[in-house]
């Protein structure tokens, strides 16, 4: 008998696999979205020393709010076409191979063009290169790593905050001003409106305060 096979399937192997999906999803959830003045922190502060992709990948990850694996793999066509920024912008999400769609702010595809159009970029494939020569984009570990570093640059405790920060700060902020799950829910890309509601938080006590001021 293959003990190394009998271990695969063993109950004990298979807890602790679910354990560790519990504890990620856990860690996701525990990522403190960022406050406006917070963004216009970190989004001055990369202006100012002049790192134009790191720009592009702050003000693309707050508006598009897509998980770091799909944004890291953002081709330059995913944005651009014809020298313009696309309107909107569609991707196929990875973990769920649903397509998502997304709008970006003036602000973000004025960054966009100008590092698109930087020598750096020429003939880049990904919106988003890796300084290694042996990868093609950067990776999630890479992205998380940058994000940490923005994040302490302001003066604010890196383990409270990760990439999962800015694909939950404009998804926060549109729910509390609007308190429509299901409007944050495609955005998300989510399929099940549970898992929005688990993402961003919600309590019972902003369903009924939100259900209060609603009149039929």
């Amino acid at each position: 008998m293959d003990r190394r096979a009998n271990h695969a399937k063993s109950p004990t192997s298979r807890n602790y696999s679910e354990n560790q999906s519990l504890e990620q999803r856990a860690d996701h959830r525990s990522k403190t979205a960022f406050a406006a003045k917070q963004v216009w922190a970190i989004r001055a502060r990369l202006e100012l020393t002049g790192h134009l992709r790191d720009l592009a990948l702050f003000n693309v990850a707050i508006d598009s709010k897509l998980r770091g694996c799909d944004l890291v793999k953002l081709a330059v066509s995913d944005l651009v076409k014809d020298d313009r920024v696309r309107a909107p912008v569609s991707v196929i999400q990875s973990k769920t191979k649903r397509p998502v769609q997304f709008e970006l702010t003036e602000n973000t595809r004025e960054t966009v063009l100008a590092w698109v159009k930087s020598p750096e970029m020429f003939a880049c494939r990904f919106m988003f290169p890796s300084r290694f020569h042996d990868r093609l984009h950067i990776s999630t570990r890479q992205y998380g790593r940058l994000v940490r570093d923005w994040v302490a640059a302001i003066g604010l405790e890196p383990s409270g905050y990760g990439t999962h920060s800015l694909r939950r700060t404009k998804a926060a902020e549109i729910y509390r001003k609007t308190g429509n799950l299901r409007a944050v829910q495609l955005l998300l890309g989510h399929t099940k409106v549970d898992s929005t509601v688990r993402y961003l938080g919600v309590e019972l006590e902003d369903a009924l305060s939100i259900a209060e001021r609603i009149d039929i």
